[in-house]
């Protein structure tokens, strides 16, 4: 009974790290208002999306250039490419999630979105801040995603 209760902690143990790895994302990214977009809450996300994030480094050498992340792990396009060929070999089709900080330059969007693009993926997205007007006056709204959706192919 001992050992079978180990593995069980065991098991616990391994979802929740990986869980909590799978969610991560950068907070350093501000993302833009987007009250013309479809607004959409967690949980209403498509289960085999990608979400990649393009922020901005806050400190060092690379100070103020983008930063293009997946999780919490930097890439590159190229990274980018192979990863959603692969996904795409495996998978079919899915849809893309860019969550950009609002002063990213527009270069670092487009590399990402050509590197989707290159390899079969037109169902791109682009995540943004709504804010609910639903709220009492004087009190901030609760902020929700809203996806701004490229209609592609």
């Amino acid at each position: 009974m001992t050992p079978m209760i180990d593995v069980v902690f065991e098991l616990i143990i391994f979802f929740v790290v990986t869980l909590t790895e799978a969610q991560k994302k950068d907070e350093t990214i501000e993302l833009e208002d987007g009250k013309h977009g479809i607004v959409l809450t967690p949980e209403e996300l498509p289960p085999s999306h990608l979400q990649i994030d393009i922020g901005i480094y806050p400190s060092g050498p690379k100070r103020g250039k983008p930063r293009i992340s997946m999780g919490d792990r930097d890439i590159t396009p190229a990274e980018i490419g192979q990863r959603v060929r692969d996904r795409y070999k495996k998978y079919g089709e899915f849809p893309v999630i860019i969550r950009a900080d609002y002063a990213v330059p527009h270069k670092a969007v487009a590399q990402v979105m050509e590197a989707c693009t290159a390899n079969n993926i037109w169902r791109i997205s682009f995540m943004a801040v709504h804010e609910d007007k639903t709220s009492k006056p004087g009190k901030p709204g609760r902020k929700r995603l809203s996806f701004l959706k490229n209609r592609g192919k």
